[in-house]
């Protein structure tokens, strides 16, 4: 029977394996001045029986040992435990040893002699990685009750505080402008609000407003009337009207044109729109919903943006956060794009490793939560094992690989999946580069030079 987790308020437990006593001293004071709870044992055998019946948080181990080796014990532990992390220690001429170890998945290396600085870093940092799995494990059964707000998920502070907010407004039927980075989920949290609200049982309806030029625009939205331009051969009712009773998301408003924005500044005070071509007004009941990732008030002051209308709009503004000021909720985002992407192509349940957790949590995510789940779909197509590795997060095929036959299948599966992916974005966005390139999460230049490299420039 294996042992349970401690209560979060106690001491991190380290176990500490070496055969040595000085060693097992040294790490003793070091740790315990850092108010750890160490626990030492003189060979890898001991270990395994005390990993048998007690907790531990981390595991420290010398890799030359008698008897049961520090490398052998390493993958019993991996055995046991698959997320508990192992630091091992090495002398300076067997650097190779301690790479056959992070192969094996230990999470980091010490060399001999030791720096007792480097000591209480390396360990600071394993413990974290580890705080970060054991949350993933205990709020895996509960997120979908205290971590997220429809397909939206944050444990962070500033997500839990943005749940509260979109639970305030969500009831009434003023108009809310979303802040939010290219990638940070904008859509989601306007559908979030719309089905909070007593309007959640008419339409949602969403328009890219920086996807169209300024007449189709407006017939998309106001609808018009047959004759009124070429190719207008009948009636067609709007947005406006498609929504009636419910919610429109205007995304992207701060690409819309002065004259246009003229136009909707209308439609909010008076509550009715006009078709293209048309003489009579249409009364509509719509909560609107404007989304942006420009600063509004130095479009303002620009005067590329009309004040009043930035006033009607921001009512009430909302803020999304972007993935690198809540990196505490990457590890949760991360299981979720698992288990979807696992489901979604029938494949057996995944894991992240604890070092390509890591790499997750570190990385600076421009892209925001679209590129993490760009990233993650990607490698769980790719990554074989049960166990994503870290090498597979940000894979890139490469001409300097070796051109073996496992490595062609590699890279002609990932170069379709980046095909198909390009195409739909481009095809979403209707030849828009700018926008495909946002929905993909990547730079505009980056997607140019892939549409270049796989002939999709027309």
């Amino acid at each position: 029977m294996s042992p349970s987790a401690p209560d979060q308020n106690t001491s991190d437990r380290i176990l500490v394996v070496d055969d040595e006593p000085n060693m097992l001293g040294l790490f003793k004071k070091v740790l315990g001045k850092g108010g750890y709870d160490v626990v030492t044992a003189f060979s890898g055998e001991e270990a395994i029986k005390k990993l048998e019946t007690g907790w531990f948080d981390l595991i420290i181990s010398d890799l030359k040992m008698p008897g049961l080796s520090g490398l052998e014990l390493l993958k019993k532990v991996k055995s046991m435990r698959p997320t508990l992390p192992c630091i091992v220690l090495t002398a300076h001429g067997t650097i190779d040893s301690a790479v056959a170890a992070m192969k094996a998945g230990a999470y980091d290396y010490l060399t001999k002699p030791i720096n007792n600085d480097e000591i209480t870093l390396t360990v600071k940092k394993a413990l974290d990685l580890h705080r970060l799995t054991r949350e993933v494990e205990r709020l895996r059964e509960k997120v979908g009750v205290e971590g997220a707000l429809g397909n939206i998920i944050g444990r962070s502070k500033p997500m839990q505080d943005l749940f509260r907010l979109i639970e305030r407004v969500a009831n009434s039927h003023t108009t809310i402008l979303i802040y939010g980075e290219s990638g940070t989920g904008k859509e989601l949290f306007a559908r979030a609000i719309h089905q909070q609200s007593p309007r959640r049982e008419r339409p949602f309806v969403a328009i890219d407003c920086g996807a169209l030029p300024e007449t189709l625009l407006e017939s998309e939205l106001f609808g018009h009337v047959r004759g009124s331009f070429t190719g207008a051969v009948s009636n067609k009712k709007g947005l406006f009207e498609e929504a009636d009773g419910g919610t429109l998301l205007l995304d992207e408003i701060g690409d819309t044109t002065p004259a246009f924005q003229s136009k909707l500044l209308r439609v909010l005070q008076e509550n009715e729109i006009r078709p293209v071509g048309g003489n009579k007004t249409i009364k509509v009941d719509v909560r609107v919903i404007a989304a942006t990732n420009k600063d509004l008030k130095k479009s303002v002051e620009k005067k590329s943006f009309r004040e009043d209308l930035y006033y009607r709009l921001a009512v009430v503004p909302i803020v999304i956060p972007p993935l690198r000021q809540r990196r505490e909720d990457i590890p949760l985002l991360a299981d979720h794009f698992i288990k979807k992407y696992c489901e979604r192509n029938r494949l057996e349940p995944k894991r992240i490793s604890p070092k390509a957790l890591r790499l997750l949590v570190e990385s600076p995510w421009p892209g925001n939560v679209r590129e993490l789940e760009n990233v993650i779909e990607r490698a769980v197509l790719m990554n074989p094992a049960t166990e994503i590795a870290a090498e597979a997060l940000f894979m890139e095929p490469s001409v300097e690989q070796p051109d073996d036959a496992l490595y062609k299948v590699i890279r002609t599966a990932t170069e379709t999946v980046e095909k198909e992916k390009i195409t739909e974005a481009t095809l979403k966005a209707k030849g828009n580069r700018s926008r495909a390139a946002k929905l993909l999460g990547i730079s505009r230049a980056t997607l140019y030079n892939k549409l270049k490299r796989y002939n999709l420039i027309e």
